[in-house]
This record gives structure tokens, sequence and C-alpha cells, in this order.
């Protein structure tokens, strides 16, 4: 287990991403949810995330549902504010936003300090706990003024008030994340897709003044949203279609791998939670199987020859950090 910066909040090393079990892109079953979260549990993890905006909050409710066998102290689990669900009607379903479930709600962008309270309120309720032990903005990209201004301060408040146990930003991007960590006190940052084999960018400021401050990153999308899982023709790269050229550097990479006697999805893995700034690496799965598989890559050591070459060709930069050899 790892420590969230200075908070006491403790992550596993791999972490459940609970937007698949929110019913994304396709529907699946309330006992499929409840499988794989339990398999997650089988495997150690003890990480889990979710917000309301996955499937308009029915991944908090199936999460918190699956995790209510189990002691509340024995699991760490996170929560996210910044859209407040209201009431819908007109029918139709939510697949506009990625989500296939009926839309019974729509999202209101809100990081003003009362709707932190009221999102994190109504995620408490659909999930069936008394307190969550970290609470993030959501995507605050285009709302960055209310987000410092209000929503910043509001969390702070929750932390200092002993409500929650660790705040933070998560974001599909590195930059505004590197101005949480500089210019805030934020104990984490989630950064999905930035830092993985095919994108570096978190490498330039945003880790780097992580560990410079004492703040933990858990990645986020280390497989770029499916690319680096199985690169094929037609998967997808920050949730659309993978351009042609990076399919290529996938199917690259893939092929060294193969020939270093390792898996792509192992490498990815491992090459996200090598950094010293990462506390966690989170993985959406939407299947028991699905969690053993990526349990088992994650604890597949990678051969040192795989991130030389890497190195020595130039796909990756060669002050990324790669994971210790493995003694055989």
């Amino acid at each position: 287990m790892n420590t969230l910066g200075r908070s006491g909040v403790e992550v596993s090393a791999l972490a459940f991403g609970a937007a698949v079990i929110g019913n994304l892109y396709t529907e699946i079953t309330e006992e499929q949810a409840h499988e794989a979260v339990t398999a997650a549990w089988q495997r150690g993890i003890r990480y889990f995330d979710t917000a309301p905006h996955y499937g308009l909050g029915l991944s908090e409710r199936r999460l918190g549902a699956a995790l209510s066998q189990y002691p509340r102290s024995a699991f760490t689990i996170s929560t996210k504010v910044g859209r407040r669900l209201e009431p819908a009607e007109g029918g139709g379903d939510d697949l506009a936003n990625g989500f296939a479930v009926p839309a019974t709600r729509r999202r209101v962008w809100d990081f003003s300090a009362d709707g932190v309270r009221r999102t994190l309120d109504a995620s408490l309720e659909r999930l069936g706990l008394d307190r969550v032990d970290v609470v993030y903005l959501h995507d605050p990209d285009d709302h960055a003024e209310q987000a410092f201004r209000e929503g910043y301060p509001a969390l702070e408040k929750l932390r200092s008030e002993g409500v929650v146990g660790a705040i933070g930003a998560g974001m599909n991007q590195a930059e505004m994340l590197t101005r949480f960590v500089r210019d805030t006190d934020v104990d984490v940052v989630l950064c999905a897709g930035r830092y993985t084999l095919l994108d570096q960018r978190a490498l330039t400021e945003l880790l780097p003044a992580a560990v410079e401050r004492g703040t933990s990153v858990v990645v986020g999308g280390a497989f770029n949203s499916g690319l680096l899982a199985d690169p094929k023709p037609g998967a997808t790269y920050n949730y659309a279609a993978a351009p042609p050229e990076l399919l290529d550097r996938a199917l690259h990479l893939k092929s060294l791998a193969d020939r270093h006697g390792t898996t792509l999805r192992a490498a990815a893995l491992a090459f996200c939670a090598a950094h010293p700034a990462v506390a966690s690496v989170l993985v959406g799965t939407r299947s028991a199987a699905e969690v053993h598989d990526c349990a088992d890559q994650f604890e597949t050591a990678v051969p040192a020859a795989f991130w030389q070459e890497l190195r020595d060709t130039g796909l990756l930069p060669a002050d990324a950090p790669v994971p210790a050899e493995e003694p055989s």
C-alpha cells in the first residue's frame, strides 16, 4: 500500500476504475459488475475510484453495493465533484456522453462550494457510505477560475473538518494538474492518459513538480482507452478511433514486447507504476476475467532489455523511469 501525499490515506498500487461498471460504451449486468469488484478484492485491490459522471450515478450505486460486503476500514474509495446530477425529462439514453444508461438525469457543471457539498452528499447516498477517502475536482478544464476560487477551498475545508481524508483533481491533461500541484495543497492528482507508453507529456512538468512537492499521482488510462491493451484496426485512443500513426506505433511496441517474451499490457502498466511520484495505477475493467488479467499483467516482470530497446530506438525518453530489473 502507498500513502497519498501527506494525507495518511493508503491506496493499493493497482486500483479499480469503476467507470466501466457504469455502462461505459456498452451495458453490463448487475451481476457482471458485482463479479468484477469481487475479483478485484480477491486480487488484493483495495483502492476503488468512481464518479457521479459514470453512468449518471450507476457506477457509484453498483460500487457501493459490491463493497458493502467488506469492512469499511479495509478499502479506500474516491469519487469526484464538479458535475452535479439533476432530474431530466424526455427519455432517451446517455450514449452521447459515453454511457449506455437511460438519460433520467442531466449533468450540471458546478464547482461552487455549495455544489461541491451537494454533489458529495448525493454521492454518499448512492454509495451507501457515510464517508469517502478521496475527493477529486473532476475535469475542471473549462471551469478553472471557479475550480480554483471556490471548488478547491471547499475541498480543503472538507479535509480540515475530517469529512474526507485526501483531496485532489482528476483530468485528462497534465498542464492544469501541474498548476494544482504547484499552487494548492492537494494530496493527489489523477492524470488520465497523459503518462503512458504512447504519451509522456506528464513527464515534462507534472511528475517532477509532484516529486518536488510530495504530491502523489494516480495514473489512469494506462492503455490510452484501449489502444495499448489490444492494438488493432478500430482500437480506441483517447476515447476515439486511433489515428493510423499511433496504431502503427502501438503495433510496433507490441511486436517488441512479444520478442522480449512479455506482453504490451504488462509493459504499459509497469511503465506507469515505475515513476516515483505514482502511488497507484487505475484500470477500468468490465468483468472478473479482465480484472484477473490486469492483475496478472501487473504482477509480471518486464525484461530490462525491453526498456533498453525502447530507449535505444527513441520510443521512450531517456529520463523516463522504468522498473528496476527483477532478480531471476
